[in-house]
């Protein structure tokens, strides 16, 4: 077990990497939120047969409430840390070697029956558990295991990210409360169940009914545009607002939609209830690097 640091734009965010069960969707502990297309999963899936090793922790969220693991994790963050390097986007990197036998039993006891939600790694998770049908195996054999990294949804640190939609073709949508410029379109989306729209150098925002806004957007605008076609080869995606723009203005596209971030606990509250969000639904900010951890899927399994 390991307690991983990130130091980000003034932010400090702590995980747990450790070894987590693989459990089916159906058995509501492991959620997912996002649909997964078949392409990736056997991409991975051949990695998988070949190097027998993950590569890099899948990351999960979970729930911690008053579980004292925050504490826990502060007094071992204390000693110097067994690793320190620099990792993308400007990010410092800190990695301690969690060896205490009662921390492990603290941790394990703590978020046995805790549910999980998969914040970045849906294709690998059922890859992951794909490669453990075929393996087989004991119950604890490490192919029923995958490479997890685990945050609690209350991290300070933990960053998700909107991620805005640029629509290929159909009409436009009228209606909408008028805005003067993007920045203005943003703000506007704080607090709200709404979307931001962009079309001929307009900007509006579009109020919506429900619970989660990009569900929403989807169901009430996107769908009702597209009809039956496939949302997926009618919508690009960017993270950068001005980049949606512009790509309207190119002519890429002829409408972009804006999102504020996503509620973390609506998200877990509607993957506990067994629904699937769009693609691109949410974007965790900074992601855990390559290449930190491996974890041997043989039986003599060590992180």
């Amino acid at each position: 077990m390991y307690l991983h640091e990130v130091s980000f734009d003034g932010r400090v965010r702590r995980d747990l990497i450790a070894g987590l069960r693989l459990q089916p969707y159906s058995d509501k502990v492991v959620l997912p939120h996002e649909r997964t297309h078949r392409g990736p999963k056997e991409d991975r899936l051949a990695l998988l047969r070949a190097t027998r090793v993950s590569l890099e922790p899948l990351w999960f969220l979970y729930d911690g409430g008053a579980t004292g693991i925050p504490e826990m994790l502060e007094r071992v963050a204390s000693r110097a840390p067994a690793v320190s390097f620099t990792g993308p986007e400007n990010t410092d990197h800190r990695l301690w070697v969690i060896s205490d036998p009662a921390i492990h039993a603290t941790v394990h006891a703590t978020l046995e029956r805790v549910p999980v939600l998969i914040a970045d790694g849906h294709h690998r998770y059922e890859t992951a558990l794909a490669y453990a049908g075929e393996v087989g195996g004991e119950p604890d054999a490490a192919s029923r295991f995958t490479l997890a990294l685990l945050t609690d949804l209350a991290d300070p640190g933990l960053v998700v990210l909107p991620t805005h939609r640029v629509l290929k073709a159909g009409v436009g949508v009228t209606g909408g409360e008028p805005r003067g410029s993007l920045a203005e379109t943003l703000d506007s989306l704080r607090g709200r169940v709404a979307a931001g729209a962009y079309r001929n150098h307009q900007y509006q925002v579009l109020p919506l009914e429900g619970e989660v806004a990009l569900v929403e957007l989807h169901e009430q605008v996107i769908d009702n545009i597209l009809g039956k076609r496939d949302p997926e080869d009618f919508l690009l995606y960017t993270r950068d607002a001005a980049e949606a723009v512009r790509w309207v203005d190119e002519g890429v596209g002829t409408a972009a939609f804006f999102l504020d971030a996503p509620d973390l606990h609506q998200v877990l509250k509607l993957a506990r209830d067994g629904k699937t969000l769009p693609q691109k639904a949410t974007y965790f900010h900074p992601k855990p690097p390559s290449g930190m951890v491996f974890d041997r899927l043989e039986r003599d399994r060590r992180l």
